[in-house]
């Protein structure tokens, strides 16, 4: 569909992506709310969202409580996905393959940083462990831990899921409860005299819609989305590669998602591997740039992984691609809630790469907002665009 069936939305959701789409479909799940909601997607194949280039991973291991407890939700809500969306015969079962994320650390600081962060996760119930190199080997002989002095690891609600299947399902949900979605883009917002709410958005196409409350889901182009009310949010496209390759000689078990020292991190996919990491030097880029840089793969990737797990020696890429992450250059992690003086204006930006794993809690948080005032399930309000102004940063140690 291509022309609004209104004049006027209860909620206008600007991106139809993972997180336009979470929304949509959490709010149909709100005890109370009638609203009438519009999602205004730009390219409805979204061939270059983040979501479509997301490698599906989940993890318990950071150091901020309360991410901790977004991603405690996140992997419920993945377990018991079919009863979520309704339970109906369509519905499928999403599994969660738990090999886990593995942390090497090469210094005793990086390894104290891990002891801290586990003793977080463990008191919040996850199951994280802090291993010697002399555990990591019994387990994993693959490794080369000549440089490792620990790391931690969670085989428990932490791995690979499918989160395009998520994402379809939040879309198919989301409109078969009456969601509305367009093929249009917002490309102008119109705020009051007082300049404390948004009256309206214009469309590409030149309609213009009157609206309640306006979200922000544009992804990697959240800083214009925000620019059209003056709001200056500090989210840039930065580029992330990844590679699938295939090794000549198959570990005998499961690769977890390692994070190496270096920045570089590799899992299994399959019958075959992934690897993927930042360039070194990791600039802003323009929302159309998904040019390919060839050398880090033999110039950084693979020497990494080849030193790492001896067996890789010898492998093959057969697919790679980029995609952006929503990068919060201010400090990494999500804003989220009202602008502090557009009052109907609110955010679910900047995920820095957390955000498909962090969509189901960060969905329904801001379908609270929307429909109840405020957040009842996971306290958010830490991500709130306020800590910008103010210049306080939300502290996450576990960024990759």
């Amino acid at each position: 569909m291509t022309t609004p069936a209104r004049k006027a939305y209860d909620v206008v959701i600007v991106g139809g992506a993972i997180y336009g789409s979470a929304l949509a479909w959490w709010l149909t799940q709100m005890e109370g709310f009638d609203g009438n909601v519009l999602v205004v997607e730009r390219d409805p194949t979204y061939e270059f969202a983040s979501t479509s280039h997301t490698n599906s991973c989940i993890r318990q291991q950071f150091s901020n409580r309360t991410n901790i407890e977004i991603s405690q939700f996140g992997a419920s809500f993945i377990k018991n996905f079919r009863k979520h969306m309704g339970g109906g015969d369509d519905v499928p079962e999403l599994v969660l393959q738990s090999y886990g994320y593995m942390y090497l650390a090469d210094t005793p600081e990086f390894a104290a940083t891990l002891r801290e962060s586990q003793q977080i996760q463990t008191a919040l119930g996850a199951q994280t462990r802090h291993m010697t190199p002399d555990l990591i080997a019994a387990e994993y002989p693959f490794y080369m831990l000549d440089d490792i002095v620990a790391a931690n690891h969670n085989l428990v609600d932490e791995g690979y899921f499918d989160g395009g299947t998520m994402f379809d399902w939040f879309k198919r949900m989301a409109r078969r409860n009456g969601v509305e979605y367009i093929h249009d883009e917002v490309v102008a917002m119109s705020l009051n005299p007082a300049k404390t709410n948004v009256d309206s958005v214009t469309l590409k196409s030149g309609d213009r819609i009157a609206c309640g409350t306006v979200v922000n889901c544009s992804g990697p182009r959240a800083a214009a989305t925000s620019a059209m009310v003056g709001i200056d949010l500090p989210v840039r496209p930065r580029k992330r590669y990844t590679f699938i390759f295939d090794a000549a000689q198959r570990l005998d078990r499961d690769l977890p998602l390692t994070i190496d020292p270096s920045g570089v991190h590799m899992r299994s996919e399959g019958k075959y591997y992934l690897a993927g990491c930042p360039p070194d030097v990791d600039p802003d880029v323009a929302y159309d740039d998904f040019g390919f840089d060839h050398s880090i793969w033999q110039e950084k990737v693979w020497p990494v992984i080849a030193t790492r797990v001896p067996a890789f020696e010898q492998v093959k890429v057969i697919n790679e691609w980029v995609g952006h992450y929503a990068y919060n250059t201010f400090d990494q992690n999500a804003v989220i809630g009202r602008h502090t003086k557009v009052g109907n204006f609110i955010f679910m930006n900047g995920f820095s790469g957390h955000g498909l794993q962090q969509s189901p809690a960060m969905g329904r948080g801001v379908a609270e907002l929307i429909a109840h005032g405020e957040y009842r399930s996971l306290d958010l309000s830490p991500f709130g665009y306020a800590r910008i102004e103010n210049g306080e940063r939300f502290i996450e140690k576990a960024v990759i």
